[in-house]
């Protein structure tokens, strides 16, 4: 698989890092660079995140930050195994996280022909 294959939107599904593995829903944007590194857009609810990563040997890897409601800034790593071009297994830590948890997403690409036109 190549870099260029992963460009495209995902539903996103995950559980937080945390002992309850609270669950959640989004969408995930992935783009590339000039130099072909990841750009990614994570909108979860009214949540934004943002990162930047890389990509070898099927393996995805993003550094994310946030802004949380009180404006503290929260970072973070993702990795995902890419079983295919549309389907991104994943686990994920941020530094403010419980360190005892990983979080986990799995990511289904959303074919743009499947989308309603209003």
């Amino acid at each position: 698989m190549e870099v260029r294959e992963l460009v495209g939107k995902y539903n996103v599904v995950g559980t937080n890092q945390d002992y309850e593995e609270t669950s959640y829903e989004g969408l995930l944007q992935i783009d590339l660079d000039l130099n072909d590194r990841i750009i990614a857009r994570w909108s979860i609810g009214n949540h934004q995140q943002s990162g930047t990563g890389f990509f070898k040997n099927n393996i995805l890897v993003i550094n994310f930050r946030y802004k949380g409601a009180d404006n503290k800034i929260f970072k973070g790593v993702v990795v995902y195994k890419c079983l295919s071009k549309d389907l991104l297994d994943g686990f994920w830590s941020e530094k403010h996280g419980d360190p005892s948890y990983l979080g986990s997403e799995q990511c289904f690409r959303i074919n743009p022909k499947d989308t309603l036109i209003n």
